[in-house]
């Protein structure tokens, strides 16, 4: 068997035991570890000693546990049920309110924390009864929850951008500020979808009653000044310092760190078990990233050693695409790749698999890490992982079945095709803002 041959089944067991259940981050360091041996010898554990020490040394990932302290704080601060109510009060003449101020506080709070499965949660326990009780139908409902909650993977400041950036060995500003408009596009076309069926059938989304319409301005004012507006300027302040030069990523997200805890105190919801447990979760998720990194490196690197990516590459060169459709054939591998795996497992073991060949095709790697951004919304959203869908069903009332949800989810998911088709036809959509900002 050829070094080439021993490489892609080095990556086939791989998908094989992840599916079994094995931890992603230790079953990469035992696979490029073991295969390693095999190709290189003992020089294999001083390769795993520097690329750690490479990983932790990192100057982009000093941004991840900040920006997840971020996240874990503003979750705690219990903005969200203010947020929603608010925006209710403000959308309350729109088509389908409900489901606009949802996927408004979706965006928002998904923005703040990056965290798809608290978003999707906390939004299910305060929105979705709220959206029910006013007689939406249930799987429109599910939906706008399941989809809403994603944004945070597109819409900066992004955990999965500042990966993606580490791993293609690109400026994680201008990946942000590429990925900004495309994550308002995305979620643009969630809010239209919502009104115009709403518009077309008025049963699946039926108007407040005049009780909840007679609301003084006053009172909607001064719901959006004390729950959108801090939350906005936060995200304003940590996003505006990265795009416009005046801090680095790591710095603001510093800034956010500090930020929302001032919004914690403000809120009076600043209390040492709250502190704690956000500690906690800080330093449990940013040691799960660093030792993926870890793990991906290693095997990445022995993968090269036997050949493997040189396979792929001639495989691919032997199809004589273009550079458009080796682009729909990547997004239509990392599409399938979301049914049975996690974002995480993509970015780190696949999407590196793809990235020497892009010099190949003249394709961009900021386009390309935007395209992939927007894909890795339907790892969340298609069974039969599904972990939207799957966190909704955890806390949902009773009467919605996982079958519902997943009917809901389907017209979102369409969204998403419908915004990688636009941004096929206009890729100046990416380029645009980063070019305005950094010529």
């Amino acid at each position: 068997m050829s070094q080439p041959e021993i490489g892609m089944m080095m990556l086939g067991m791989l998908v094989i035991l992840i599916m079994l259940g094995f931890p992603i981050a230790f079953t990469l360091i035992a696979m490029g570890i073991g295969f390693g041996y095999f190709a290189i010898g003992d020089i294999i554990f001083s390769l795993l000693v520097q690329r750690t020490y490479g990983v932790m040394s990192n100057d982009v990932l000093i941004a991840v546990p900040l920006f997840l302290f971020m996240g874990y704080m503003v979750e705690r601060a219990n903005i969200l049920d203010r947020l929603f109510s608010s925006l209710q009060l403000a959308a309350r003449g729109m088509p389908a309110s409900l489901a606009v101020a949802s996927l408004i506080t979706c965006a928002l709070f998904a923005t703040a924390t990056g965290i798809v499965g608290a978003v999707v949660t906390l939004m299910g326990l305060l929105a979705l009864p709220a959206m029910l009780n006013a007689g939406y139908d249930k799987r429109l409902s599910s939906g706008v929850i399941c989809a809403g909650g994603c944004l945070g993977i597109l819409i900066p400041p992004s955990i999965m951008l500042i990966l993606y950036g580490a791993m293609a060995g690109v400026s994680v500003v201008r990946l942000y500020a590429a990925a900004l408009i495309p994550g308002l596009l995305l979620a643009g076309l969630y809010i239209l979808y919502v009104m115009g069926r709403a518009m077309i059938n008025p049963s699946v989304a039926p108007k407040l009653p005049p009780e909840r319409l007679n609301v003084p301005l006053k009172t909607v004012y001064w719901g959006l000044l004390t729950s959108f507006v801090p939350l906005f300027v936060l995200i304003m302040a940590v996003l505006g310092a990265i795009l416009f030069g005046l801090a680095t990523p790591h710095e603001a997200a510093g800034i956010g760190a500090l930020g929302a805890i001032l919004l914690a105190a403000a809120y009076r919801q600043l209390t040492f078990e709250r502190l704690r447990e956000a500690v906690f979760l800080t330093a449990r998720t940013s040691a799960m990233v660093c030792w993926l990194f870890v793990g991906s490196w290693i095997f990445s690197s022995v993968f090269s050693l036997l050949d493997g990516h040189s396979l792929i590459e001639h495989w691919i060169s032997g199809l004589s695409l273009s550079p458009l459709q080796f682009l729909l054939l990547a997004q239509l591998m990392i599409f399938i790749l979301g049914w049975p795996l996690e974002w995480t497992e993509i970015i780190i073991i696949f999407v590196p698999i793809f990235l020497p060949l892009l010099h190949m095709f003249g394709i961009d790697p900021l386009f390309f890490g935007v395209l992939v951004a927007l894909n890795i919304q339907t790892s969340f959203l298609t069974p039969p992982m599904a972990m939207s869908a799957f966190y909704l069903k955890g806390i949902a009332p009773k009467g919605i079945e996982l079958g519902d949800i997943f009917i809901g989810i389907a017209p979102f998911l369409l969204m998403v095709f419908v915004a990688m088709f636009i941004l096929y036809m206009v890729p100046g959509i990416v380029f645009w803002l980063p070019g305005v900002l950094y010529n």
